[in-house]
Parts: C-alpha cells; structure tokens; sequence
C-alpha cells in the first residue's frame, strides 16, 4: 500500500517562497506520477502540477513560471517550489501519485495548510 506524507507547509507573507516535500513510501517511487493538488475554502480541488518519473512536469497556468516541481527517485521524495507566492494560494495542499498504467490518482497525502498573508 502507498503512502504518502507531505511536509513544509506553514504561515508566510506574500512574495515569500515556500518548499513542500511528499515522502513516498510502500511501492516502487519511480512507477509513479506524482502530482499535487490545492483546495481553498470553497473551491474546487485542483491539480496544479504533476511530473513522470522521467522528470517531466506540468504546471497549471495559475502557477506557471512561480512553482516548480522536481523529484528524487533515491529518496522517493517529490518537491513543489513556490516563490513569488500570492494570498490566492491560501490552500490545503495534497499530493497524490497514480501508477503509469492508470489515468487516476490512486493515492493521496493527508493535506498540508498553506497561507499567506498580505
């Protein structure tokens, strides 16, 4: 069974950055894609970035060019990089992984609270 923790999420002020970290643990980490997902109070979860095992990513367009993500199949680790961070990224941030023989996320980390200030 797949298990996922997420760490790094807290208080800052906009124009902070912020790392979160997703430990992967129970299956082979370099099956997987990895993604991460935000839901605000109110809103729709979204996927907001995901990357292959061989390290492509996607990012959304409301992140694109402020978050970047990355892995690390020896740690089985997955990292999100949030810079230039806005108040409209208040969210509970999840990260997910699905195997590569499926088009859904199977498996998902338990949230962590992202807020920032104005």
């Amino acid at each position: 069974q797949v298990e996922l923790v997420e760490f790094g999420g807290g208080l800052v002020q906009a124009g902070d950055s912020l790392r979160l970290s997703c430990v992967f643990s129970g299956r082979t980490f370099s099956w997987y894609v990895m993604g991460w997902f935000r839901q605000a109070p109110g809103k729709e979860r979204e996927e907001i970035a995901a990357i292959t095992p061989g390290s492509s990513t996607y990012e959304a367009d409301s992140v694109k060019g402020r978050f970047t993500l990355s892995r690390d199949n020896a740690k089985s680790t997955v990292y999100l990089q949030m810079n230039s961070l806005k108040p409209e990224d208040t969210a509970i941030y999840y990260c997910a992984a699905k195997d590569l023989r499926t088009s859904t996320y199977d498996y998902w980390g338990q949230g962590t609270q992202v807020t920032v200030s104005s």
